[in-house]
């Protein structure tokens, strides 16, 4: 029988009760005028999307879709082409676009590139929420956005969809499959499980559905949550590899009939382990913390996409009363650049204000007086509050490292400097580098 702990009086120790976090749903949703829940996004966006995609059907025209590269982004790429195909127009009138490697569809680039694929209508998913030129330069072309990263300017001319204003935000598998149920009986039996995979890909495999998120019990009767949570991490992989091999991942989707199809599928199996295998490698990164410990930074070199993993996994580890931030930065992903992702620790979810990740990046860009803002460009603090990063260049990167005051000793407080310092730091630095010596799961 293990003994309580005690301290030096002979009292035993109780231990520290973990800080209650809420769940992702238990979050006030905005209101109409007349009471009613405004979720996934409003009904009047709601109901032009369904009328774009029903015209798009009934035109049996060029049709692109244009997902972005993850999980989620992925997932109602093949909602929407599920969709489509039910409402009747022929899979050879549809294309896929999937933008390259550090690039968006913003990109003089990949605007050419779709438009040499001459589609009439496209249905960006997943990405697309900056201003901007029209998504193709063809003014006879049409557009729809459907997304949920923050922002209040999108591509001209574009029907838009979006999520980001309205708690608890849906992720863009699930605000698609909301807009596509009503369009056919067979998207709810054929694109259930799409759209678990994608919310799960960007919420966790721990979420739980409560309202106002659909009643999903018919879906995980039908495909175990295992299955969909090993199929998540399988779609996700081919994208972090150096190859950037996205092609793999949407062909996988595409044509499995259930998540179980994809587990045995040797491409997404050879790309999980190579990236299982990197993750390893870079996630014992020693972090250092900005003067106020409310920042902890960690650096890698890795020309694959982990740095959002390993972000993930250090939020959840790291811990103290300050400590609100933490960001992986990879020098080795794009050259010259430095990819970042950032994530809220997880001993700060429940802090009142939230925490609010792209708004702190902006606070410390804005610090500077020589236009850094500028410098560090459009790809800098995207994507939402709780889960932000960016891709900006490596010298404006360390710029914004010196006004965090990354590495630089906090200012003693009066009664330690008086003291020579606190005790116990040897011992708290040797900690952190402990955390993940059973190895990365």
């Amino acid at each position: 029988m293990k003994r309580k702990a005690t301290d030096a009086s002979g009292a035993v120790k109780s231990k520290r009760p973990r800080e209650s976090i809420a769940d992702y749903c238990d979050v006030e949703p905005r209101r109409d005028v007349r009471d009613g829940i405004i979720w996934p996004a409003p009904e009047e966006a709601m109901d032009a999307a369904r009328a774009f995609l029903r015209k798009c059907a009934a035109a049996q025209q060029r049709t692109l879709i244009v997902p972005d590269k993850d999980a989620d982004g992925l997932d109602a790429g093949v909602i929407v082409h599920r969709t489509l195909t039910a409402l009747g127009l022929s899979p050879a009138l549809i294309d896929v676009h999937l933008v390259k490697k550090g690039a968006n569809i913003h990109d003089e680039q990949e605007r050419a590139s779709m438009q040499a694929k001459d589609p009439k209508f496209v249905v960006v998913v997943d990405q697309g929420s900056r201003s901007g030129p029209p998504v193709v330069a063809d003014e006879g072309a049409q557009s729809l956005i459907i997304d949920h990263h923050l922002s209040d300017d999108f591509p001209q001319h574009a029907t838009v969809v979006s999520a980001c204003h309205y708690p608890p935000v849906a992720t863009s598998a699930l605000l698609t499959y909301e807009i596509c149920k009503p369009l056919h009986a067979d998207v709810a039996s054929k694109c259930g499980y799409l759209c678990a995979m994608g919310t799960h890909g960007d919420l966790g495999t721990t979420l739980k559905w409560k309202p106002p998120f659909p009643d999903m019990a018919d879906t995980f009767r039908a495909h175990s949550k295992k299955a969909i949570n090993d199929a998540v991490s399988l779609i996700n992989a081919p994208r972090r590899t150096a190859t950037f091999d996205v092609r793999s991942a949407w062909d996988a989707l595409l044509h499995a009939p259930d998540p179980k199809a994809l587990l045995a599928h040797p491409r997404l199996l050879a790309a999980r382990a190579e990236i299982n295998a990197e993750v390893e490698r870079h996630t014992h990164a020693p972090p250092k913390f900005s003067r106020d410990g409310r920042i902890a930074v960690l650096r890698i070199h890795s020309t694959a996409q982990v740095h959002p993993v390993i972000a993930t996994r250090w939020a959840g580890h790291l811990a103290s009363k300050a400590l609100e931030i933490v960001i992986v930065a990879n020098a080795g992903y794009m050259p010259g650049m430095v990819n970042f992702s950032c994530r809220i620790a997880r001993c700060a979810r429940a802090r009142d204000p939230p925490v609010d990740i792209i708004a702190a990046l902006k606070a410390v860009a804005d610090l500077d007086a020589t236009g850094l803002a500028q410098r560090l460009g459009d790809s800098f603090a995207r994507g939402h509050k709780e889960a932000s990063g960016g891709i900006v260049p490596a010298a404006a990167f360390e710029e914004l490292m010196a006004l965090m005051k990354v590495g630089e000793k906090p200012d003693a407080a009066p009664a330690e400097a008086a003291k020579g310092g606190r005790k116990g730091t040897a011992s708290q630095k040797n900690n952190l580098m402990n955390y993940f010596r059973k190895g990365a799961s």
